[in-house]
């Protein structure tokens, strides 16, 4: 069986089709509750740092330069990325969830490209 990296909203309704959830924002997102969130491991430890965050602030025309520094701190942090790969092995389907309200321009899109690449 093949497997799946997915990306979504974690405040769009839990889906079966989900598999494996994993957060990757470093602060839990607002308003939702751990039990509705139905979260399977939660990774804050991937999220950006606080500095790449606060310079990208979801600035599409960042974007590319934002991919480009994320992936460069994720260097640093191979065995989380490994951590995910393995999870998906296991469950053929992850899911890593973000808060953001831009869909297209978010850690969680560019993480997904990142492990698509390893």
């Amino acid at each position: 069986m093949k497997t799946l990296i997915r990306v979504r909203r974690v405040y769009k309704e839990v889906s079966v089709e989900d598999g494996f959830r994993i957060p990757v924002d470093k602060l839990w997102p607002r308003g939702m509750s751990r039990d509705k969130a139905k979260v399977d491991l939660w990774m804050r430890e991937i999220a950006p740092s606080d500095d790449l965050r606060k310079w990208f602030s979801h600035d599409p025309k960042k974007w590319q330069r934002f991919q480009r520094r994320y992936e460069t701190e994720l260097k640093e942090k191979q065995e989380l990325l490994h951590k995910i790969k393995q999870a998906e092995k296991e469950n053929k389907i992850v899911t890593l969830l973000y808060s953001a309200r831009d869909e297209e321009h978010n850690q969680a899109v560019a993480l997904a490209e990142i492990l698509q690449k390893t």
